[in-house]
């Protein structure tokens, strides 16, 4: 079983940001389980916006734009 320490910087970084973005989707009024559904749908989109550099807010925010 891998560790936290086995996975790069990068990863580590973008699951944490992806934590923090379902904790936005979750204020916006979607259940836990169906913002970390959403997210994992959703994962390339996400990664694109980790990667431009958007806030976690910020992606959240575009993310219900979309919808």
């Amino acid at each position: 079983m891998a560790t936290d320490k086995d996975n790069d910087p990068d990863l580590q970084a973008l699951i944490q940001w992806c934590t923090e973005v379902e904790g936005f989707l979750v204020a916006a009024g979607a259940s836990r389980e169906e913002a970390q559904a959403y997210i994992e749908q959703e994962a390339e989109w996400f990664t694109d916006q980790f990667y431009e550099g958007l806030t976690p807010e910020e992606a959240a925010k575009a993310s219900l734009n979309d919808q």
